[in-house]
């Protein structure tokens, strides 16, 4: 069976790579061999193994019939988007990578598998090379999904790891993830919390069923924090990680990206460095964990020959999986939602116990003068910001939420 590979960087020639180096045991498995046929990409690649496959003219793979299964990992939506649906218009099977094109155009690209009978698949779009599409809507298909809450981005855990263990600044953190390459060199997805959202987009639509927009989740990346921030969250028994999360609240869904003090008893916490950790409850199975390496050109890239294999084993019949399309009526906003807050200030004591009649306190050595840090009751965000606001001569620094 013939396979094309659109994208030659990092993911592209791992996928090159598992499909080749693995190719008696794959073969094995599917009772069938998967040959390379064509590698999209614009650059040359002088000397490559693969230098025979290449092409720049989409149109190769497209009119191919022969090709019956593409995967896409470019990155972003165009061109990605138009040559997706082409693809999948013409009867042909395609697998990606790319978070950012299922985050935006998931809906429409599975209904248009859908009506031409083929598969959409995208295993390595939100945990890597740790497994977590398929056992969502396999493994755990008789659950109904009641919330997740994952560290989906290996960048801002690197981070934040280094700011908890080793007192490094924000700032030098960063410079230390770009140089041994965590970090792009615009890093700004990462840290404003932008690939996490797009990420959670997607775990959001699988487990609920309907199409979460990445408009409709309103996103905080680790930007604002500070190492001091870090330092109290460590002396009140947690740890910081910037989670993707998801639960039902009512008949509605609430998703959203932020920073969040994770409690040291959460397995949450022993997910260091650039490694994922997503928690899962279901109503009946309760909660799962799964963890891994979460990025890495092998890794995603097994995950992308995963979904090759399972598209190449159901050509007959396609895999009946997906979301339904939405216009957002379903989501509601996390600020609706009540949840014990960490809050840091320039204030008096006295008048925030005056104004919050049930806080714990946090004492950090070395703190500025003036400077107060506590953990609230459970409350919405509306009703805590009303309440700050009412104090007397308090300058917030920073709020986040406490995950439970």
């Amino acid at each position: 069976m013939n396979v094309a590979i659109m994208g030659y960087g990092v993911v592209g020639s791992g996928t090159a790579e598992v499909l080749q180096t693995n190719a008696s045991t794959i073969s094995k498995r599917l009772g069938l061999t998967l040959d390379i046929k064509y590698i999209l990409d614009l650059r040359d690649f002088p000397g490559d193994k693969n230098e025979d496959k290449l092409t720049k003219n989409f149109d190769d793979i497209l009119n191919d019939e022969s090709v019956s299964i593409v995967a896409e990992v470019m990155g972003g939506c165009n061109p990605a988007f138009e040559f997706t649906k082409k693809l999948l218009c013409a009867g042909k099977s395609v697998v990606t990578s790319n978070k950012e094109l299922v985050a935006t155009h998931g809906a429409e690209l599975l209904k248009t598998a859908r009506e031409n009978g083929v598969n959409y698949m995208f295993e390595a779009s939100v945990g890597g090379g740790v497994p977590i599409i398929r056992p969502i809507y396999q493994c755990l298909c008789a659950n109904e999904i009641e919330q997740f809450a994952g560290i989906i981005n290996g960048t801002t855990n690197f981070i934040l790891t280094k700011m908890y263990k080793e007192d490094m600044s924000l700032e030098d953190a960063l410079k230390l993830a770009q140089k041994l390459g965590y970090a792009e060199k615009d890093p700004t997805a990462d840290i404003c919390g932008y690939d996490v959202q797009r990420k959670t987009c997607i775990l959001a639509s699988l487990c609920f069923g309907k199409h979460i927009y990445p408009d409709s989740v309103p996103t905080e990346g680790i930007q604002n924090l500070s190492l001091r921030d870090v330092k109290y969250a460590k002396a009140n028994g947690c740890d910081i990680k910037l989670l993707g999360q998801a639960k039902r609240f009512g008949d509605k869904i609430c998703a959203f990206v932020a920073p969040a003090f994770v409690k040291k008893d959460s397995q949450l916490t022993n997910v260091e460095d650039v490694f994922n950790g997503i928690i899962l409850r279901g109503n009946m199975v309760g909660e799962v964990f799964f963890y891994g390496a979460g990025a890495g050109k092998l890794p995603t890239a097994s995950a992308v020959a995963a979904d090759i294999m399972d598209c190449a084993r159901h050509t007959e019949k396609r895999k009946d999986f997906g979301w339904e399309d939405s216009d957002g009526s379903t989501v509601v906003s996390p600020k609706e939602m009540p949840v014990s807050y960490y809050v840091r200030g320039v204030g008096s004591v006295a008048e925030v116990k005056k104004a919050l009649s049930q806080v714990n306190f946090i004492s950090l050595p070395g703190a500025p003068k003036n400077e107060i840090a506590f953990t609230t009751q459970k409350q919405t965000e509306k009703e805590l910001d009303e309440i700050l606001d009412s104090i007397k001569d308090f300058k917030l620094e920073t709020k986040v939420r406490v995950f439970e």
